[in-house]
């Protein structure tokens, strides 16, 4: 089961992925801390852990609202992301947030009104192949976006949430500091497009799509 929830102020899809009746691991809660916690409230859904496809502000800003929220419960919820992309986490972030965010805009930082000194530390250092929370989510690296980024590919459900990555007819900007869109494609082209052709991708922003899509109907890779 997958379900997205639309976040913030770049419109990030978050996703609940689950592989079981309540539980469900969240993938880059990008904001809006109460509308995610809402939804898995409604769904009746307890959270694994928390798993970010790379640690841009827009795919991270609610981690740690969410855990003071499950821990208040007596639930301790682990946080998940690359080595490569470790810089973007901790209190010691900010400097490099703002030289990311200020190659976007110069005023994105006090629009989207985030504390970047309440960004946790993660607990799990992920690499090539893990397997995330006992599900079947293993961890493809796909740096290009940001030299930490991931993708995550579920074998059983035929799913890929690929970031920002791959997109609907796109791919991921490489402008950003650690950005490199030789790097990116390369991962693209051996990482994802060898997937089966039905697997659904879900991407960090945009509309859903396929792997056979992408790989025919992309401008950036068929070109």
């Amino acid at each position: 089961m997958v379900d997205r929830i639309v976040v913030g102020v770049f419109s990030t899809n978050s996703y609940l992925f689950s592989q079981w009746k309540k539980e469900c691991i969240v993938i880059d809660p990008g904001g809006e801390s109460a509308k995610i916690i809402s939804h898995m409230t409604q769904k009746n859904l307890t959270p694994r852990g928390i798993v970010c496809t790379h640690g841009h502000i827009d795919h991270i800003s609610a981690i740690k609202d969410i855990q003071n929220y499950y821990s208040k419960k007596g639930i301790q919820l682990p946080l998940a992301v690359h080595k490569l992309d470790l810089h973007f986490f901790g209190p010691d972030s900010w400097e490099v947030h703002t030289e990311s965010i200020a190659g976007i805009s110069n005023e994105l930082l006090l629009t989207m009104n985030i504390e970047i000194n309440t960004i946790p530390l993660p607990d799990i250092i992920l690499k090539e192949g893990d397997i995330l929370f006992d599900s079947d989510l293993t961890v493809i690296h796909t740096p290009g976006h940001s030299p930490g980024g991931i993708s995550l590919y579920s074998e059983s459900q035929n799913f890929l949430f690929s970031g920002d990555t791959l997109f609907f007819e796109g791919v991921g900007r490489t402008d950003l500091p650690g950005g490199d869109l030789e790097t990116l494609m390369t991962s693209i082209r051996e990482k994802i497009l060898p997937l089966p052709d039905s697997t659904r991708v879900f991407p960090g922003h945009g509309p859903f799509s396929t792997i056979e899509r992408e790989r025919e109907h992309n401008p950036l890779i068929t070109g």
